[in-house]
């Protein structure tokens, strides 16, 4: 599977309901359906682990992407993901950095290579 890269940083390829779109597995929307209602201490059901990956045209997404406001100002902005973009790393990046790290570090090796 090729790696994508959302707009924050986070690696689409490796999120389990992008995993269990891609390879239309019922028992991995179950599991990840139970970790992140256990996780986000929300009822999350297995028939909404349904993903595409929050930079595709068009496809299937989970809930959050659809209102989440780093996707949007990407979209809007017509950047591939915030490295690319020139107010790279805005405050929202920011505060989102502070609670996963590791989309920083993506989003900083993917900017110094451009």
């Amino acid at each position: 599977m090729t790696e994508m890269i959302s707009f924050c940083g986070l690696t689409c390829s490796e999120c389990g309901a992008f995993q269990a779109t891609k390879n239309n597995d019922d028992t991995k929307r179950e599991e990840v359906a139970a970790l992140w209602s256990k996780e986000y201490k929300t009822n999350i059901k297995p028939e909404d682990i349904n993903c595409d990956g929050c930079i595709s045209e068009g496809g299937k997404l989970f809930n959050y992407p659809k209102v989440c406001e780093i996707r949007k100002c990407g979209k809007e902005k017509g950047v591939v993901n915030c490295a690319y973009c020139s107010d790279y790393s805005c405050e929202k990046l920011e505060k989102f950095f502070e609670i996963v790290p590791d989309a920083k570090k993506k989003l900083d090796e993917l900017k110094s290579s451009l």
